[in-house]
């Protein structure tokens, strides 16, 4: 700790593990800034980080156990999932129940899970949304390395003089890791290559931007592969000593045709060179590599490169994977995925298994792995998975086909999910909902990506009759007959044992050896100091692979022979789009934690497609318009079009945060394929085909109001304000009665000052509290033009005009939000930029805009440019 009144823990957003420091504030209210002693961001957060304050409390949260429904008390809800389980097991063997988990979960949650299912029920069937971003990783770096094995660090991408990132938006998926990096290009002028199909943020800083056909990523590193052998690149020393099977790899490479990729020679040339002549060269690469069905190819022809170079294990060069949870890496540590076991050992192993067995004293440890992910909820839909258990995630929502994973939910005989909320998409599905403690409440540990271990504290009590995750598992442990195995009173003795097995499968020479903190004590484990593993007698931290020795039966790396895949042939006449999938900026997974943040909702407020120019003019698509997608197993979604260079044509881009609790029809994962990676089982996120038409609305509407609203309209998207709620709707059906529309939206009564604007058909509506706005509406036959963040100040404001929807003389209107950090709008930008010109600098530093996190400085230079006709922007 750093002050009396400040706990240090960790953020539990993206895979980069901030350190943070909480300082509670009495009633539930939580302080937070960044830890400038932890090593991931020495005091840096970005948006999402800095607004975690504002997304603790009770509201909304699953207070006591349900059961039908209903209340319960925990006995009688444990009871009946011990019994349940337990029934079914008996009657259908092991592997007809499952577990999926979550990368959100501390590893002491992990850990406890795992052993439960592999180890006691006797299955191999737990898997985790893990597998949805970085299983392909996994499998890659197993078939290279022996081991699931990160080789680098986050200093690596300082100390490079070159840094390649692929299928990675890191200034908007991992902000802190973006500073870092705009940094060290700043102070020894590291260059930036992005390989992405779409423009991205991260693209400001790029030297080149390759923007390859979606897909093929395996074409170009085979491509590089090729030339590097061509023009004498190779580590020849390491490549013999070290290696096996680069002959094969480069006949397979040599049969690539890098044109595939869509990019011209010159640019083909370009970062071939690059590459070539630069030493220190790191490649960062994120889920435009993972979310494939192709993924773990992807991953090995990247690896190639490095080991062919010797650009492995030693500072400033390395592949490095960004994971997209918090704990990513502490489940797969932990073996939370189907087709590993604990501490990096595996399944298929016989003296593997027999460690975990006499480790664990397990009755019958499973000996194959189980179904992954999409496997899981195929089996819950046919028949073959009977009791089903979802811990912290939210799959009717996230998984692809996300339909039929609903319906595959709804038709399992015995559904147990345990979440910090009752209102999810998945948790209405279930039988048993059982209250978890969420951030801010938890106390364990988490793994950041470059290997750190760091603590993650409770700094508040627990809501209700919350409890943690390890806890629930190891209760019902109990119940089933296990109590001694699982007697766990603490996360420290979760981690103990944890950290003992470890040890073991060091001995055996595996890579995961955290075995020096085996008998932390309590008080020690409290005070746990962020630490890389591996911690053990003999070694702690540092990178691997340098000395050239891997965990191969050989002890050399693989070469793995890979070739491009035919993506053309999965888009058809009627699905003619390749459909990108992403995050936003200021958004985290499907928005159960950051939406409850107003301000983190105020730079992009809907669900929206982002299509080229030439895509929305031959679909008769306006800016602002709305889109309905549709895919070829019948998913559906509209989104507000939102037309764009920045993507290529035939290739339009959707975020997959928005569910059935804050959208009516935005779903992105009904309309993802369940087509899978075959090494990985990896989910194809990124190339789903759609079919793209203008959603006909008869009339579209803004709402804002005090107290949550409740609409009724085939498209409609609601989030928090800083006044209460605001919501975008739209219909087919025209609506006769405006007033009852509107007193129902907003569960009002009375009658609304009304205004009506017959020549261009608009309505506004609006309800007084005494002499205040309490809630309004704009109706319009398009899109409604009304300066929003404006009206949305309004609520609860008195005043006589109700229904102004832009500032009059003497009100400044900030205009859209552009900087959430700093909450600096477009409009206060371009004030700044029309007296200071197209200094990026100086308009930052007037503003305050882009002064933190830094992920929003390629829109506000975009900003400049476009409005500002000067001399372009620093």
């Amino acid at each position: 700790m750093t002050g009396r009144s400040e706990i240090r823990s960790t953020c539990p957003y993206c895979g980069v593990g901030c350190g943070v420091l909480l300082s509670p504030e009495g009633e539930g209210g939580l302080a937070v800034r960044g830890d400038p002693e932890h090593p991931a961001n020495r005091g840096r957060l970005c948006s999402k980080g800095l607004a975690l304050g504002e997304t603790v409390g009770d509201d909304g949260r699953l207070l006591a156990p349900q059961v039908d429904g209903a209340p319960a008390g925990w006995d009688d809800a444990l009871d009946l999932v011990a019994r349940r389980f337990s029934e079914t097991i008996e009657a259908h063997g092991p592997d007809s129940v499952a577990f999926y988990v979550s990368g959100q979960l501390l590893t002491e949650d992990y850990y406890v899970a795992n052993k439960l299912m592999k180890g006691f029920i006797g299955s191999g069937n737990i898997d985790t949304n893990s597998r949805l971003c970085m299983a392909s990783t996994v499998a890659g770096q197993k078939r290279a390395f022996g081991t699931d094995t990160v080789p680098g660090t986050y200093d690596d991408l300082e100390e490079a003089d070159l840094v390649v990132l692929v299928g990675s938006n890191l200034a908007w998926c991992h902000p802190v890791l973006y500073q870092r990096l705009v940094a060290a290009r700043k102070a020894r002028g590291t260059k930036v290559v992005v390989v992405d199909p779409r423009r991205t943020a991260t693209c400001d800083i790029a030297d080149l931007h390759l923007r390859i056909r979606p897909g093929t990523d395996v074409a170009l590193f085979n491509g590089l592969l090729l030339h590097l052998w061509e023009v004498g690149a190779l580590d020849e020393q390491f490549v013999r000593t070290h290696t096996e099977g680069f002959e094969a790899a480069l006949s397979r490479a040599s049969g690539s045709d890098p044109a595939a990729t869509g990019l011209t020679r010159p640019e083909l040339a370009e970062f071939f060179s690059l590459f070539a002549r630069t030493e220190r060269a790191v490649t960062v690469f994120s889920q435009g590599v993972n979310q494939s069905s192709q993924g773990t190819d992807k991953v090995n022809a990247i690896l190639n490169c490095h080991l062919a170079t010797g650009r492995i294990g030693k500072p400033g060069m390395g592949p490095f994977s960004v994971t997209g949870q918090p704990n990513a890496m502490g489940g797969r540590e932990t073996g939370g995925l189907a087709n590993m076991l604990a501490a990096h050992l595996d399944i298929e192993d016989a003296r593997h298994r027999s460690v975990v067995r006499d480790f664990w004293a397990a009755p019958r440890l499973t000996e194959t792995a189980g179904l992954k992910a999409v496997d899981i909820f195929r089996a819950a839909g046919d028949g073959r998975i009977k009791a089903l258990w979802i811990a912290c995630t939210n799959p009717a929502v996230s998984m692809p086909g996300a339909d039929e994973v609903a319906a595959a939910i709804r038709a399992c005989e015995f559904v147990v999910v345990s979440d910090m909320f009752a209102d999810t998409d998945t948790a209405r599905l279930a039988d048993v909902v059982l209250p978890a403690t969420g951030w801010g409440e938890k106390d364990g540990t988490v793994t950041n990506s470059d290997r750190t271990i760091s603590r993650q504290r409770a700094a508040l009590a627990a809501p209700g009759q919350a409890r943690p995750d390890w806890a629930i598992f190891a209760d019902v442990a109990r119940r089933m007959g296990w109590a001694d195995a699982f007697d766990y009173c603490k996360p420290a003795e979760v981690f103990r044992e944890h950290a003992a097995l470890s040890g073991l499968a060091g001995a055996l020479g595996r890579d995961f050896d955290i075995s020096a903190l085996a008998d932390i004590s309590d008080g020690d484990y409290d005070a746990l100091a962020p630490a890389r593993w591996p911690l053990s007698a003999t070694r702690t931290g540092g990178r691997f692979f340098g000395d050239g020795a891997f965990f191969t039966p050989s002890g050399r790396a693989r070469f793995v022979a890979v070739e491009q895949g035919d993506f053309a042939a999965l888009r058809s006449p009627r699905f003619p789009y390749r459909l990108n999938t992403g995050r936003n900026r200021d958004q985290w997974h499907t928005m159960t934690r950051t939406a409850l943040a107003a301000r983190l909702s105020r730079h992009l407020a809907e669900p929206y497609l982002q299509i080229h120019p030439g895509d929305a003019a031959r679909l008769g698509l306006a800016p602002a318009d709305l889109a309905e997608v549709s895919g070829p197993d019948g998913g559906r979604a509209i989104l507000r079009v939102l037309v764009s260079a920045d993507v290529a044509e035939g290739a339009p881009f959707a975020p997959f945060h928005w569910t059935g609790e804050t959208a009516a029809a935005a779903r992105i994962g009904p309309l993802i394929s369940a087509a899978t990676d075959p090494v990985s089982g990896q989910p194809e996120s990124k190339g789903a085909v759609v079919a793209i038409s203008k959603f006909p609305a008869a009339w579209h509407g803004f709402a804002v109001s005090a107290a949550p609203l409740t609409p009724e309209a085939r498209y409609w998207a609601r989030v928090r304000s800083e006044t209460g709620w605001r919501a975008e709707l739209a219909d087919t059906e025209e609506v006769t009665d405006w007033t009852g529309y509107a007193r129902a939206l907003f569960g009002l009564t009375g009658d609304p000052q009304i205004v009506t604007d017959a020549a261009r058909s608009e309505i506004r509506l609006a309800f007084r509290d005494g002499d205040r706005l309490a809630a309004a509406l704009f109706i319009a036959p398009g899109p409604v033009s009304v300066a929003r963040d404006f009206v949305v100040g309004r609520i609860g404001e008195p005043g006589e005009d109700l229904l102004a929807a832009r500032p009059g003389a003497g009100r400044i209107d900030p205009g859209p939000t552009v900087c959430s950090c700093m909450n600096v709008g477009r409009n206060t930008i371009l004030a700044a930029a029309a007296d200071l010109g197209a200094d990026l600098k100086g308009v930052c530093a007037a503003t305050g805009a882009g002064t933190n996190c830094g992920s929003c400085r390629p829109e506000i230079a975009d900003l400049i440019q476009r409005f500002v006709p000067r001399e372009a922007a620093e």
